[in-house]
């Protein structure tokens, strides 16, 4: 069949210099979120009863955790961005 054996459409790009060193970072930037949503995980498999406890103005700790994930998901990435710019 004529005109299949054109290559690929973009050229090939080398890696970039610091790719090893950003995916060692986020590896580790991962690990942490990792442990944080691993506590959390653990906590409401072994011990739910302490998600109902109030420890701060009344609100929850599942509530607490929770938002807590999450903004640390956002830190991280925040992170991860500054510390990759060139």
């Amino acid at each position: 069949m004529p005109h299949f054996d054109h290559g690929p459409n973009e050229p090939v790009r080398e890696p970039e210099p610091h790719s090893a060193q950003r995916t060692k970072l986020g590896l580790v930037l991962f690990s942490v979120y990792l442990v944080l949503y691993g506590g959390f995980v653990l906590v409401n498999a072994f011990a739910p009863q302490q998600m109902e406890a109030t420890p701060l103005f009344g609100i929850n700790l599942a509530i607490l955790y929770g938002v807590t994930l999450i903004l640390a998901a956002f830190a991280l990435a925040m992170l991860y961005g500054w510390l990759c710019r060139e």
